[in-house]
């Protein structure tokens, strides 16, 4: 059995490279998606939206938003999950973790009350696919509690619901709306079908992959989690109690940094202890704070320079004034000339992006 013994930098710089964050940047959307197993939607567009952000941190300037509708929507290169694009090939797994796990006795008992609301909007997309949300009737036997939500939140739920358990699929959007269609009219064809253990499996695997190093096992939290059970070779970091999980691919490969700017949401930083174990960096999203409550911004984006998180960057797209403008660089560690050169660079390089002059700080 091989054990790996790593320095933090060394375990850090896996970390950098597996998430595409050195030197030199990859080139391809699809390939990065693919490696990366994920982008996360979120519709918070202080700067960009979360999704382009996470595209342009790896592809530069070169990044079209454009491109990745394309490559959802025409190419199916690339497919909308519920809050994530994703490889298609990681399809199968994601559905079969839902399909084939235990369901909260709450959702189980709504789904099979509302059994007739299924069919109908199965039948209605198979005759008239692809639909809105709002022009799918509303046949639910009983309500899902909104507790004020929008008054279609039982179609939503219910299509969520299905897409999560591979019924249906997102075609595409109109705006932030979502176009729902049956699978066999959006996924590609031959996709397998896979049971629970082949699913955790590849999930796994996967999720190394894209992670470089990362912990067994933790604690519960939301959205994807950070996790990859026995995938990769047993690794200890100096300074760092308990065993890590690493990809042997990526040991001793040699490094090249470079500086770039995260999302908040991105899956170097999203897995908050890890980033504190590992990099030593402390980071809190604070869009839901007071703004008298917040350190570093409403949508403050990490700074990674080389193989280190050194500091946020809060800054805000006017976009009626045509500014990228910089309310604070918070320094967590002092910034060199040759830092501060690079970090300056790079905001250039965003505004530049968004079609924005910088102004402020």
């Amino acid at each position: 059995m091989v054990v790996h013994r790593l320095t933090k930098d060394e375990a850090r710089r896996i970390a950098v490279h597996a998430q595409l964050l050195d030197a030199p940047r990859p080139t391809d959307l699809v390939d990065i998606v693919d490696r990366l197993t994920l982008l996360q939607i979120d519709p918070t567009a202080i700067i960009a939206p979360s999704a382009d952000l996470v595209l342009w941190s790896r592809l530069g300037s070169t990044y079209d938003p454009a491109d990745l509708t394309k490559a959802i929507e025409c190419d199916r290169t690339l497919v909308e999950t519920v809050a994530y694009i994703r490889s298609p090939r990681d399809v199968p797994a994601v559905i079969a973790e839902v399909r084939d796990a235990s369901t909260y006795a709450f959702t189980a008992s709504w789904l099979e009350t509302n059994e007739p609301f299924r069919r109908d909007i199965l039948a209605l997309l198979g005759k008239e696919g692809p639909l809105l949300s709002r022009d799918i009737p509303d046949t639910s036997v009983a309500p899902w509690p909104s507790s004020g939500w929008t008054n279609n939140r039982n179609v939503t739920k219910m299509l969520e619901s299905l897409a999560l358990r591979g019924h249906v699929a997102i075609s595409g959007r109109k705006g932030r709306q979502r176009y729902w269609d049956l699978p066999e009219r959006v996924y590609p064809a031959g996709l397998p079908i896979l049971d629970l253990d082949a699913a955790v499996q590849h999930r796994n695997e996967r999720r190394l992959a894209a992670l470089g190093i990362a912990r067994s096992s933790g604690p519960q939290m939301p959205g994807e989690p950070p996790y990859v059970g026995d995938a990769g070779e047993e690794a200890y970091v100096t300074g760092i109690p308990g065993s890590w999980r690493v990809h042997p691919a990526y040991v001793g490969l040699p490094f090249e940094g470079r500086t770039a700017l995260l999302s908040p949401f991105d899956r170097l930083i999203h897995d908050r202890v890890r980033a504190a174990q590992l990099f030593d960096f402390e980071y809190l999203l604070e869009m839901y704070k007071p703004k008298d409550k917040r350190r570093w911004g409403y949508f403050a984006l990490p700074v990674l320079h080389g193989d280190r998180l050194v500091g946020k960057l809060d800054a805000t797209a006017d976009r009626k004034a045509g500014t990228l403008v910089i309310n604070a660089i918070h320094e967590d560690v002092h910034f060199t000339e040759a830092m501060t050169a690079a970090v300056r660079a790079e905001i250039d390089e965003l505004a530049a992006w968004l079609g924005l002059e910088v102004t402020g700080v």
